[in-house]
């Protein structure tokens, strides 16, 4: 793959650029809470902003109120939002994972409800997949869908279900048919979170957030026209949706880390081990030079991924390297800061607790989006033709 930028390419980086200067909010959100409301609010505004200024769902086609950008223009457009610090997207969900779905598979009356909403921040969406006894093995679901008249009547829980606690719509999988295979059976749904009998549990995890959630569903009414695609057809839909979701995972996450690592090069040389900074510590040293090679072999990852989605226009299996790769890569690299900046790192006092919520957040890393098991397990079938062991 030539990486090096068309005019286009250039021109499009170069717009963006401008427009972030002209529109960035001039202060740093408050909150930045995961579950608090005033800063959902102020995510929405930005969303709104983005959209005003054409720069939401930039992937998606014209038609539908994108840019039709390219994935190495997508693959810019979310790097410059990590280089300038831009607050996260209310959309993210809606935008790279529920929009694309509803514009292949969705009629035309959900693209024409649905998809404004979603670029605007009208929208929050969640996704409805993960279930206690079945996580990653999605095809394994069990909450059941009855069709009653005009409404399929749903019962069952999900969970690890982010944003669904700030969510307006949510993607559901639902089982419709349940003398079908595995694979078979399973319809998408697209569920107002306001429905009566929908009820949200935050989960909390130990970094002190409760953006994941746990979503009961007791006798949910949800129209009939809200299938998305055709009944029984569900699991086409859950493939598109994850392979969208760990490809796009990828693109601007080398910037984050980026500053991150240099973020601790800075802090080390701050702290001193027996009498000197510890950057002039060999193992401290030896650390962050892996740190650094394995995060140029991230960058390597994301452009082999990106070459794959503009040369077969979807994203493949291939997601699940990159996915496995930079989940624990991020544990490895936060653990490394721990453990060179020393005990005090552990204390919410010390550069304002940002190291220890870190080190804390990353350990979802490997179990968000699919664990590193399944990955393992996708790898070694669809990307090197493995057998399945029995």
């Amino acid at each position: 793959m030539d990486l090096k930028l068309t005019e286009e390419e250039q021109k499009f980086r170069e717009d963006f650029r401008t427009w972030l200067k002209e529109n960035l909010p001039k202060e740093p959100l408050t909150g930045r809470s995961e579950d608090d409301p005033n800063y959902w609010n102020q995510l929405r505004g930005w969303q709104k902003k983005l959209a005003e200024g054409g720069w939401a769902g930039v992937s998606w086609p014209d038609e539908f109120g994108g840019r039709g950008a390219t994935p190495i223009e997508e693959a810019l457009y979310l790097e410059e939002l990590a280089v300038c610090d831009a607050p996260e997207r209310a959309g993210v969900i809606g935008e790279g994972l529920v929009g694309p779905t509803i514009i292949a598979e969705g009629s035309q009356k959900q693209k024409e409800f649905f998809l404004p909403r979603i670029l605007d921040g009208t929208d929050i969406w969640c996704q409805g997949f993960s279930e206690p006894d079945s996580g990653s093995d999605v095809a394994s679901l069990s909450t059941k869908a009855v069709l009653d008249g005009e409404h399929y009547v749903v019962n069952g829980q999900k969970i690890w279900t982010s944003f669904a606690h700030m969510a307006d719509w949510c993607l559901l999988l639902v089982r419709t048919d349940p003398n079908a295979p595995k694979h078979k059976g399973i319809s998408c749904l697209l569920v107002d979170m306001k429905s009566e009998g929908l009820s949200v549990r935050p989960l909390r995890q130990m970094s002190g957030d409760a953006g994941f959630n746990e979503m009961f569903f007791s006798d949910v009414r949800v129209p009939a026209t809200n299938l998305l695609g055709q009944l029984n057809e569900g699991w086409k839909i859950t493939i598109t949706a994850l392979m969208n979701e760990r490809a796009n995972l990828g693109s601007g996450l080398y910037v984050g880390f980026k500053k991150t690592l240099n973020e601790l090069i800075e802090r080390s040389k701050t702290i001193r081990r027996n009498g000197s900074p510890a950057t002039k510590d060999p193992i401290n040293r030896q650390k962050i030079a892996q740190a650094y090679l394995e995060l140029e072999i991230l960058k390597l990852n994301s452009n082999r991924a990106l070459s794959q989605i503009t040369n077969n226009a979807t994203p493949g299996p291939e997601g699940s390297i990159l996915k496995l790769y930079w989940s624990e890569f991020n544990q490895r690299l936060v653990q490394s800061a721990m453990e060179i900046l020393g005990e005090q790192a552990q204390l919410k006092d010390f550069d304002q607790g940002k190291w220890i919520y870190r080190y804390l957040r990353s350990r979802g890393n490997t179990i968000e989006a699919g664990t590193s098991e399944i990955q393992r397990n996708i790898i070694a079938q669809r990307v090197l033709g493995l057998p399945r062991s029995y």
